[in-house]
């Protein structure tokens, strides 16, 4: 039980709660990014549903079985996530060895977590201006799904493992466009409602779980409908809800949560995992220790999987620093075509000062010219990040967001550090909705915020 979970102690405590039976009905993850979080609750899943109560690894018994293929009819997942740099991993993973069912089963459970999103009890087509139809992409990945995994099974030659692998590239091709375009930023109300009538319902075997990732980015309306779940939880469904940080989570709903923390593990720890589920002895411990391009130390798993994304973190942030650099220069512009004073310099404000200094030099340091153009910004952010492939529009705002915290702290020591600061983190918010839940283009968003940015700065 929790065997393949590594140097996290809070699946230990998991383990004892449950042989105690005093497991509780909700419960709260919460933790660094890829500390095993996701894969703690997929687990429990399986530990609550297995027929014979151990729970391996191995466990043959039918019900961990479907568990282990992610498709046993009594788990719910449900949550915004990214799926893209696991799947691109995992697909890796498999190339190394074709005709390994350890890289063929590791590459198929990445596929289907994101499947999961899109399981009929907890989601129904809605057309939506501007982005594809699902139905026939789901429909292509589960019969392609199918396919490689009856091919898999006889995959003992070079020209069987041959076809695996071109099999492989057309479901990530797939899974990836599936997750660009139909893949919503928050937790849709809909689908928290069908989640909570689905948990209502008899389970197939032993118990029922519902694990919302990410629990933290939905809507008030969503949040109201997750509180009278909690309140009233169905007596044959555990639920589980996983979040980044803890007091990111309304205190109503807290109270309502068992909560366990996962904490970052050590680089040597990381490094084994990397090893043992992606097959990669790559990666050291070194690396983990350098830190990501922001000075911070993300942990070697996530760092790693960052490296698999189609625009990784070093390349967005000169991204985001040649747009706030350039609000803030347009800015500076703006207002001293406003001033009355004539031939007299005007005091560039002391913030996009802070703005310019800071962001301008990681923007030049990647060979981005100074701009204040809102059109000629906006073009060259799309064409360096391939029309924010990878669904990266969001981690692009959020470090548009860091790097603005972090030119304030800098150089402002007032109160304008506050109010500047509640400016971008509300317009970028208002970005990430218009992306994340109205489906808008990332050079619509990007428009808007620009011109809005440029008058709230311009004072």
């Amino acid at each position: 039980m929790f065997e393949n979970i590594i140097a996290q102690a809070a699946a230990d405590q998991l383990k004892t709660d449950m042989l105690s039976r005093r497991l509780a009905p909700s419960m709260l993850f919460f933790g660094p990014a890829a500390s095993g979080k996701g894969s703690t609750a997929i687990e429990l899943a399986r530990a609550l549903s297995c027929e014979k109560g151990t729970a391996l690894w191995k466990c043959d018994c039918p019900a961990c079985a479907r568990h282990r293929l992610l498709i046993h009819p009594d788990l719910v997942m449900i949550g915004p996530r990214a799926f893209a740099a696991e799947i691109a991993a995992a697909r890796t993973a498999f190339l190394r060895d074709p005709a390994s069912a350890a890289g063929q089963s590791l590459f198929v459970r990445s596929l289907r977590k994101l499947l999961a999103r899109f399981a009929p009890a907890v989601w129904e087509y809605e057309s939506k201006g501007g982005r594809v139809n699902p139905l026939s992409l789901l429909q292509s990945l589960e019969e392609d799904i199918d396919e490689f995994e009856t091919q898999a099974a006889i995959a003992d030659t070079p020209e069987k493992c041959a076809a695996l692998e071109k099999l492989s590239e057309s479901l990530a091709k797939n899974a990836f466009k599936l997750e660009d375009d139909c893949m919503s930023e928050t937790t849709p109300i809909a689908q928290l409602r069908k989640a909570a009538y689905w948990s209502r319902l008899s389970p197939t075997g032993k118990r029922k779980t519902l694990i919302i990732e990410n629990a933290d980015r939905m809507k008030d309306e969503a949040r109201n409908s997750l509180l009278k779940l909690l309140e009233e939880p169905p007596e044959s469904v555990n639920i589980v809800l996983t979040v980044l940080r803890r007091e990111s989570v309304l205190p109503t709903i807290l109270s309502r949560l068992r909560p366990y923390r996962f904490l970052a593990r050590g680089a040597v720890e990381e490094q084994e995992i990397i090893r043992r589920v992606f097959r990669d002895s790559r990666a050291t411990p070194e690396e983990a220790a350098q830190g990501d391009v922001r000075g911070n130390a993300p942990g070697l798993v996530a760092a790693y999987l960052d490296s698999f994304l189609p625009q990784p973190p070093e390349k967005l942030l000169p991204l985001a620093a040649y747009f706030v650099a350039a609000v803030a220069r347009s800015a500076a512009i703006a207002a001293k075509s406003r001033s009355f004073s004539g031939s007299r310099d005007v005091a560039i404000s002391p913030v996009l000062k802070a703005l310019g200094s800071y962001c301008a030099p990681i923007a030049e340091s990647a060979n981005f010219e100074r701009a204040a153009d809102a059109q000629e910004v906006i073009a060259a952010l799309l064409a360096h990040s391939g029309n924010f492939e990878g669904r990266s529009f969001p981690r692009f705002l959020a470090l548009a967001l860091d790097l603005v915290s972090w030119s304030l702290n800098q150089y402002i020591s007032d109160n304008t550090l506050i109010a500047c600061s509640d400016i971008w983190r509300r317009r970028l918010g208002e970005a990430q909705a218009a992306y994340g839940v109205w489906n808008q283009r990332p050079e619509l968003a990007l428009e808007s915020l620009f011109h809005k940015l440029r008058e709230d700065m311009a004072v």
